[in-house]
Order: structure tokens, then C-alpha cells, then sequence
């Protein structure tokens, strides 16, 4: 296949693997918004498609680390082969997890894939093990904070709002929940919209031998309105999923979580690390829903979608090392 068609096709399973991600994720930022009924679906999925917009086209942090710090440059730089391989299994996990409505994260589908096709075209030694172990450490560390987070606000809250009449802290975390969640979909744009980013600028890098890894206005723009539409269509079994099944929800625990999550990822996209939104949300609201009881908590519920979490490494691994191994997509 011509060097530039296989260019065009990388640019096209980037679009692809963005709007995956906002279909999976869309759930991320809406899902509590619309469980409390807050929001309308229309208005919830409008809004997370414009601030995920948004998100994506700001810092650049993220997207560098994916592209330089999982796999050796040099070898990515030698075809397109590997990127299309990690492409192919977020993809198809992708897709997959969001017909049985698991939260999954789609970020660390990606890495899963990489590493996989990686080590199927040139071996281990091409793996940067230093940035691959820091993604492993987020997958533990990101839902531990997210429990954590939203057990301490939503204690905190309980004892600001004691004296507060019901009435009056439903109408006004009923608004300030729409911000948290507003906020929510700008920090998961930032990080997981940034991927894609990542993935355009390392096949500009081989379609362009000899130029510096960078960030190009267009990818930007690219990334940003494929994820935006992809939030846009949106994946209601899994916002059902984040929603409703894990807790009961009221606005002010929606505010605690959404606030928690993205805090959380906020700072993990200041040092470019890319974490998953999924996980933040979804184990902020289980600290949320603890601070209840132990047993508000649908446990089965989030076993299942830790489950998820725990195979999507192997999953995704072993579908990037098949497609790159049988040469299918190069």
C-alpha cells in the first residue's frame, strides 16, 4: 500500500479509536447528571460533546507521553504497523464493552495494544518499561484516589450541610452538580482526548522521516470533534451502568463525585500521565455511595466493572500482538 494511503489510514483508525472513546466515555461525564435527572439526555450529551471539545485542545502533555515514552520512537518510526495493530484492539474492545454497557478505559485499551503489538513486531526491548510502569501504577493509584475523594467530600458535605434544609440542598447542588459535571468532561478531554493527539503526531513523524515529534493545530481539531461526536452519540448502557446501577443518587453526591474524579485527573494531566476517567468516576461514586452504607453500594455491580478494568490489559495486549503478528493490518 502507498506510504500516503497508509498515512490517510492511521489518521482514520485515530478518528475511529476518538470517537470509541467518547461513545465508552461519554458516560464518564453525564452519567450522574442524568441519573439524578439534573439534566435532560439531550442537554447532558451536548454539553459533555463541547467541553470534551474543548478539553482535547488544551495542553499537549499527554499526547507527548504517549507518543515517546510506551514505545522506542525509533521503531514506531520504521512503519505503520504497530499503531495500526493497538489501533484495531481499542477498537474492538471498545465497541465490545459498550454493547454489554462496562465502563471501560479506553486510554489504557490503547497502551495495552501498543505494548502488545510492540513486542509481536521487534520484541520486549522496544517497550519503555519506565512510562509503561507508570501507566500500571495509575491503573491502581487513580481508583484509590477516586474512592478516597469522594468518600472525604461527600463527608465533608454531610457535616456543612447538617442544618441545611433537604429542599435547599437539592436545589443547590441540582446547579452545582452541572458544573462538576461540565468539569468532569473538560478533564476527560484533556486526557483522553489527547490519545488520539498522540497517535496522529507519531504517524506524521514516520510519513515525515527526520522531523521532530510535535503537536499539529489540525490534530487538535481532528481529535477533538471525533470525540465530541462520538460523547454525542453516546453509549446509554453504560451511562446506565455509572448512573443508576452502582448507587442510588441524589445531586449533592453526583457533585461529590464528579468534583473527585477530575481532580484527580486534572493533576494527572499536568504530568502527562494518562489515567483512566472511567476508573476515576467510577470509584468516586462508589466512595460516595459508601459514605451511606456499605451496602448502598451494588457490589456485584462494581465487580463486574473492576473485572472489566483487570482485562482489558490482557484483552487488548494479546489483539494487538495477534493483528501484529499475522501482519493483517500492514
Amino acid at each position: 500500500m502507498p506510504e500516503a494511503a497508509l498515512f490517510i489510514l492511521v489518521i482514520l483508525f485515530a478518528v475511529a479509536f476518538a470517537v470509541v472513546n467518547g461513545f465508552n466515555d461519554a458516560a464518564n461525564a453525564i452519567a450522574t447528571v442524568i441519573g439524578t435527572r439534573v439534566l435532560s439526555p439531550l442537554r447532558a450529551v451536548t454539553m459533555a460533546a463541547i467541553l470534551n471539545f474543548a478539553g482535547a485542545a488544551t495542553g499537549t502533555a499527554v499526547a507527548i507521553f504517549v507518543g515517546t515514552k510506551i514505545i522506542d520512537p525509533a521503531v514506531l518510526s520504521q512503519g505503520y504497523g504497530i499503531m495500526l495493530a493497538s489501533l484495531a484492539a481499542v477498537i474492538i474492545w471498545g465497541f465490545a464493552a459498550t454493547r454489554l454497557g462496562l465502563p471501560v478505559s479506553i486510554s489504557h485499551s490503547f497502551v495495552a495494544g501498543l505494548v502488545g503489538a510492540g513486542i509481536a513486531t521487534a520484541g520486549s526491548g522496544v517497550i519503555l518499561w519506565g512510562g509503561f510502569g507508570t501507566v500500571l501504577s495509575a491503573v491502581a493509584i487513580a481508583p484509590v484516589l477516586g474512592f478516597a475523594g469522594g468518600l472525604a467530600v461527600m463527608v465533608g458535605l454531610y457535616w456543612i450541610l447538617r442544618r441545611t434544609a433537604p429542599l435547599r440542598v437539592e436545589v443547590l447542588f441540582g446547579r452545582l452538580q452541572i458544573l462538576s459535571a461540565a468539569f468532569l468532561a473538560y478533564s476527560h478531554g484533556k486526557n483522553d482526548g489527547q490519545m488520539p493527539i498522540g497517535i496522529m503526531a507519531m504517524a506524521l513523524l514516520i510519513y515525515r522521516p527526520g522531523v521532530e515529534f510535535h503537536i499539529d493545530p489540525w490534530m487538535w481539531g481532528l481529535s477533538g470533534t471525533a470525540i465530541a461526536l462520538g460523547t454525542a452519540f453516546g453509549g446509554w448502557r453504560v451511562i446506565r451502568t455509572v448512573g443508576t446501577r452502582i448507587t442510588a443518587l441524589r445531586p449533592v453526591h453526583g457533585f461529590a463525585a464528579n468534583g473527585s474524579a477530575a481532580a484527580v485527573i486534572e493533576v494527572a494531566s499536568a504530568f502527562g500521565i494518562p489515567v483512566s476517567t472511567t476508573h476515576c468516576i467510577s470509584s468516586s461514586i462508589m466512595g460516595v455511595g459508601a459514605t451511606k452504607r456499605l451496602s448502598a453500594v451494588r457490589w456485584g455491580v462494581a465487580g463486574n466493572i473492576v473485572l472489566a478494568w483487570l482485562l482489558t490489559f490482557p484483552i487488548c495486549g494479546a489483539i494487538g500482538w495477534l493483528l501484529a503478528s499475522i501482519g493483517l493490518l500492514f
